[in-house]
């Protein structure tokens, strides 16, 4: 899976990056799926909680500010921070923010994990 960089970086080179500042920013409950071999469209998921809207504004921010010092640039980001979830697309990763309560409700973990997808959890 490509990703837009002027560095280059591997796959799971970004995925660690994106943990590592979403940790840095008290991102909640954060977890990295590799779904590389069960899925077409992406390597990596990284999902996590955002405390409020202000809060998920700041992480998506960090992303532009942080990754795009490092020459990584996001392909498209879908979503708005006050609908409760925002997705960010860097082509080999894809970043899911939620608020608690959405991703309960949406459960991605839980989809994938189905699937046979295991889940690494990391704390903030």
């Amino acid at each position: 899976m490509k990703t837009v960089t002027t560095t280059q970086i591997e796959p799971s080179e970004l995925a660690r990056r994106v943990v590592d500042l979403l940790s840095d920013r008290q991102a909640e409950d954060i977890v990295l799926l590799d779904i590389h071999e069960i899925a077409s469209f992406t390597d990596y998921f990284v999902i996590a909680s955002a405390q409020n809207a202000r809060h998920m504004n700041a992480l998506i921010n960090s992303f532009d500010k942080d990754l795009a010092n490092e020459g990584v640039k996001s392909l498209r980001k879908e979503g708005q921070s006050d609908s409760g979830w925002v997705l960010v697309d860097f082509g080999a990763v894809i970043v899911h923010i939620f608020t608690a309560e959405d991703r309960a409700f949406y459960n991605l973990e839980g989809l994938w994990g189905r699937a046979g997808v295991p889940a690494v959890r990391f704390q903030s």
